[in-house]
């Protein structure tokens, strides 16, 4: 049986930078905050809270004081930075530098605009924390849409400026340019801006490509990440005997039965070292059952 970890997987660069900042830190201090999961990846949030990082919500911003506070790479509105400097808490910025270029070409666009005649449209997904902080450069005012059925529903006889957060799939992005360039009506313009990070966006094909030289698909991601579940329903558009999993103890060996090659690969959230667990599991369990079999 051959176990290949795909050499693309892995942390982003935004996402290894805010580990590193934290390690540093906790290097120095006991414990440091953290506002929201640094990563969406559970077992690495265990790795990082028994380092010392303690995450907290913006709620809990209330009754800090006097402390130092680690921003994580998806990146925050402005508010936040205000609450900070009023409960005199330190911040350790380590938003993404994709995400922050992206966040001040809105909040340009948005203050050139002051009578806030055009729409700034966001493609990305409600809720998630890059996106909250991408509204929050325009005071709240930025319509979000998930996918083409909500782009239908803009008003195509206003201007719109279109962005992306970085995360999201290109194919998902370009359809939506496409539908609305054919719906504009009158004088409104409509200008879009591909704020895709290349290196999520590379992974699609590098990922399909990756899945299809396997008999069968381990794929190992956190289930909170939206980025995880894009790339998991592309190998498993590739490879249908793809599996998803958290953790090495969700693991069914019977996937692997009668297969001669299986691929490990993940989402930016997931660290190798995750990976190289799911692996070391599956060749103990293998070399266990042989061990089964040769006593009997």
């Amino acid at each position: 049986m051959v176990i290949e970890i795909d050499t693309g997987s892995g942390f982003c660069f935004g996402v290894t930078t805010a580990i590193r900042k934290a390690e540093e830190e906790l290097q120095q201090s006991e414990s440091l905050y953290c506002l929201g999961d640094i990563v969406h990846n559970g077992r690495e949030c265990e790795r990082l809270k028994n380092l010392g990082l303690q995450t907290v919500e913006h709620s809990d911003m209330n009754s800090l004081h006097d402390t130092k506070m680690l921003l994580r790479a998806h990146g925050e509105p402005p508010l936040t930075y205000k609450k900070a400097q009023e409960q005199n808490i330190q911040l350790i910025d380590a938003t993404c530098p994709v995400v922050l270029n992206l966040q001040k070409r809105i909040k340009a666009d948005y203050d050139a605009d002051p009578e806030h005649n055009r729409q700034i449209v966001i493609y990305g997904k409600n809720g998630h924390a890059e996106v909250v902080g991408l509204i929050g450069q325009t005071e709240g005012r930025a319509i979000v849409i998930e996918n083409l059925e909500d782009a239908k529903k803009l008003d195509f006889t206003r201007s719109i400026q279109l962005y992306s957060q970085t995360t999201k799939p290109l194919e998902g992005f370009r359809e939506v340019v496409n539908y609305i360039k054919q719906n504009m009506l009158g004088d409104a313009q409509f200008n879009y801006f591909d704020t895709i990070c290349r290196q999520v966006a590379n992974r699609i094909p590098n990922i399909r490509t990756f899945a299809s030289k396997h008999d069968v698909i381990l794929f190992v991601c956190g289930k909170k990440s939206s980025n995880g579940k894009v790339l998991y329903n592309e190998c498993k558009a590739v490879n249908p005997l793809t599996y998803m999993v958290d953790d090495p103890t969700e693991i069914k060996m019977h996937w692997f039965e009668d297969k001669d090659s299986i691929g490990i690969c993940g989402a930016t959230s997931t660290p190798k070292w995750l990976m190289e667990n799911c692996k070391s599991f599956i060749l103990e369990e293998k070399e266990r059952k042989v061990k089964n079999v040769n006593e009997a």
